[in-house]
């Protein structure tokens, strides 16, 4: 591989994202009509796009350990693959019945793909610039949505409302990928399992205790809080704007426009404070987005509060990508045999809060209307602020415990390759020059060490 090898995989994932995105952006404005027009109720619609997360949710934990074993390049390949397949089918399809199976298959290539490019992200990214690669990498996925939403109307409308179009076009943008990340995108080096008496580096005595490592299960907790609280608007925007706060389709239109432009110029600084300044902080910044957004939307409902509540909404999330997909890669990073599965784990917290939040947002709407749904959304960020305190506090913690851990140890292997050194000399020993010193005669005899092995 060339020097620049990293820097054309980084490229390549994140135009991975922006076409993956772009199709899903075609797919997601079409499906619904189309499904309408094949005579299927809103509940049946509701349910065929939920059960896309669904699936993925239920696959994810087995197919993130699939990736560690063979290969997250693989996987990606894999996921990309039955992702464009499935939107090809979208083409050939008449019933609903055929609709619900193509949405399953979607939701398998998530599972499939979702872990693998987590993974391989975090190891671009290192510990240094983790967020900031996630915040690029959100970036180009929300732009992508926009813009695809966008062609699939145009579409539409030139085609005089079939879909047999917009679906080939979504399988064209989808298997674009497929090419870039065969060319560009390697798994990284060092990544072949192996066992713990061949290596030195995998034997308990140099191994980070498991009670120091940090737990998925509180990154979990947190992920459902901050995407359930933060998605809970997400479908019912167009609603809210129109029959709430009584703007006309253009003004909607505008504040998307100003959306994507806000959410574009947000993510990639967001992501520098986060890597330079303070993560936790950064985190912090979905949940007081929240709240504001909230209370906007309850006490303000024309169109200046409308679009002000939008932005910030949209600012919480562009605060929210890269502080925690660095959260995710820090608490990864101790284990990168396993790190696809550890990252698809901690990711379901916020594919569940994807799937819960705008349907928990919908029944505290139509039963106890705007003041209730907005009242339990400041109450859950505001819990959910206190929670990511706690959890980031817990995570600290382990790293700090990891890392103290990870230095007591270096000892035990430097006293290793010290007696290797010392046995290498006594059978094999090397002349020394005449009126050489001891020095000098210990530095001939010493020879470099890897993984508790000489090397002649």
């Amino acid at each position: 591989m060339t020097t620049n090898a990293p820097r054309f995989a980084l490229l390549a994932l994140l135009g991975e994202g922006f076409f993956s995105r772009l199709s899903f952006g075609l797919i997601s404005f079409a499906l619904p009509l189309y499904a309408r027009g094949l005579g299927m109720s809103l509940t049946e619609i509701g349910l065929l796009i939920s059960l896309n997360a669904a699936v993925t949710i239920l696959c994810k934990p087995v197919m993130g350990s699939l990736a560690d074993r063979y290969g997250w390049r693989r996987s990606l390949l894999t996921g990309v693959g039955l992702r464009s397949v499935s939107t090809l089918l979208f083409a050939v399809s008449w019933m609903p019945w055929h609709l619900f199976g193509i949405r399953a298959l979607l939701g398998l290539s998530q599972s499939l793909r979702s872990p693998a490019i987590n993974a391989l992200l975090a190891e671009c990214g290192g510990k240094k610039s983790a967020a900031s690669v996630f915040a690029w990498y959100s970036t180009a996925k929300t732009v992508a949505a926009s813009a695809g939403r966008a062609v699939a109307g145009i579409l539409l409308a030139l085609t005089a409302g079939t879909f047999a179009p917009v679906f080939v076009v979504a399988f064209v943008l989808s298997a674009v990928p497929l090419l870039v990340v065969w060319l560009y995108v390697r798994d990284p080096e060092g990544r072949v399992r192996k066992s713990p008496i061949a290596t030195n580096e995998q034997s308990p005595a140099n191994e980070p205790a498991t009670e120091t490592r940090p737990g998925m299960l509180p990154i979990v907790g947190l992920g459902a809080l901050m995407s359930g609280t933060a998605q809970m608007l997400h479908g019912l925007f167009p609603i809210l704007a129109t029959e709430y706060a009584g703007l006309g389709t253009a003004e909607t239109g505008l504040i998307y426009l100003a959306s994507t432009l806000v959410t574009m110029a947000a993510g990639p600084i967001f992501g520098w404070l986060s890597d330079h300044v303070s993560r936790e902080l950064v985190l912090l910044v979905r949940g007081a987005a929240n709240i504001l957004s909230s209370a906007v939307y309850l006490f303000a409902p024309g169109l200046a509060g409308v679009t002000v509540a939008r932005l910030t909404d949209d600012l919480g999330k562009a605060a929210f990508r890269p502080a925690w997909g660095a959260m995710m890669s820090s608490a990864s990073s101790h284990d990168t045999q396993n790190r696809a599965r550890r990252m698809g784990v901690m990711s379901l917290g916020e594919d569940a809060g994807d799937l819960v939040g705008p349907a928990l947002a919908g029944f505290l709407w139509s039963t106890g209307g705007i003041g209730a749904l907005m009242g339990v959304r400041i109450v859950l960020a505001a819990l959910t602020e206190v929670y990511a305190i706690v959890v980031t506090h817990k995570l600290n913690a382990a790293e700090n415990a990891c890392a103290q851990e990870s230095k007591q140890l270096n000892p035990v292997a430097q006293t290793t390759a010290h007696d290797i050194r010392r046995r290498h000399s006594k059978t094999d020993p090397a002349p020394a020059a005449p009126g050489a010193s001891t020095r000098d005669i210990d530095t001939i005899h010493a020879r470099p060490v890897i993984s508790g092995t000489t090397r002649d």
